[in-house]
């Protein structure tokens, strides 16, 4: 288990920012460096202690899904090696935990695909029997399995703040206004990028919840954010049904009327909610057996849907 990197300081290369998780670099005006850090987030804030080889269970997976859907939609992936864009002795920070990408302009919405009822979107349906204005069957339970995927857009927030559910036509006004000037001359429009981004999520979730379930695992939602390029060319961006991004159940524990366990962060979240913490800023400590948990939940979570071994 490699030594975990709470933060990146990548000094060869200009910090355009640091995310939740991920810190990026300028390497050109073409591309940047994007470093998966071990930081983890809970109720939207950045807890104070890593989860070792996190970054690099995401970036693995995030590569195996970018590889296995490509045929679906380009991704942001160019294929040079990280280790080459950095000074000899920042290698180790980014070895394994990192992406070279290119530079794109991301559409200003989250493209959340759900297959099951479950999070804000049981809360939505007890309240509305709908998801983000989409009417659904009555007398759903908890964790129940839709008809069909459903896209269920939400905006964008900065860190420390909540995304919200939006509904289709919202993303399509948001996509517009946001992308009037990148997509000038290209014959394309917001809207018409926003309908592109529903069906290639709706698509990749399909695709990847279809080879999950021979692997055992029911992928009950997912968020997807994709970019254009300068001829208005949708790219998958950021990462790809990990974890992080998405619930992962273990498919022979999964029951309707109960929130199923999960291959992600949740352990973290039953933790806190065991505290009297108001969930903001600054977060918790945790203590060595969750850290320890969660960093097997996110490692066994790669190891069963590629079959392969984290090196």
């Amino acid at each position: 288990m490699a030594t975990p990197l709470f933060e990146s300081s990548i000094k060869s290369l200009q910090l355009l920012g640091r995310g939740k998780v991920r810190d990026i670099y300028a390497v050109d005006a073409d591309k940047l460096l994007i470093v998966t850090s071990d930081r983890l987030s809970a109720f939207d804030v950045i807890l104070p202690d890593p989860i070792p080889d996190k970054g690099r269970v995401l970036t693995a997976m995030a590569n195996f899904w970018f590889s296995r859907l490509g045929h679906i939609v380009p991704n942001q992936l160019t294929g040079i090696d990280p280790e080459s864009v950095v000074a000899a002795d920042e290698r180790e920070q980014v070895r394994g935990r990192a992406l070279v990408v290119k530079r794109l302009k991301p559409l200003p919405i989250e493209a959340v695909v759900r297959g099951y009822v479950i999070g804000s979107g049981w809360k939505d349906y007890q309240d509305t029997g709908a998801i983000c204005g989409i009417k659904l069957p009555a007398g759903l339970k908890q964790a129940a399995k839709l008809p069909s995927p459903i896209f269920t857009p939400a905006s964008k927030a900065d860190v420390g703040d909540h995304d919200e559910n939006i509904s289709f036509e919202q993303a399509q006004t948001r996509c517009a206004a946001a992308l009037v000037n990148e997509l000038a001359g290209t014959g394309k429009n917001g809207a018409q990028l926003a309908s592109q981004a529903r069906d290639a999520a709706i698509a990749l979730y399909t695709e990847a919840s279809n080879y999950a379930a021979g692997r055992g695992i029911i992928i009950a939602d997912t968020k997807f954010e994709f970019g254009i390029d300068a001829a208005g060319t949708l790219h998958l961006i950021d990462e790809a049904l990990t974890p992080d991004s998405s619930r992962f159940w273990p498919a022979d524990s999964y029951r309707e009327g109960i929130s199923p366990p999960s291959y992600d962060k949740q352990y973290v979240r039953d933790y806190l909610e065991t505290l009297t913490w108001n969930k903001k800023a600054p977060g918790p400590s945790l203590p060595a057996e969750v850290i320890a948990r969660t960093a097997a939940k996110y490692r066994e979570a790669y190891e069963r849907l590629t079959g392969q071994t984290l090196a």
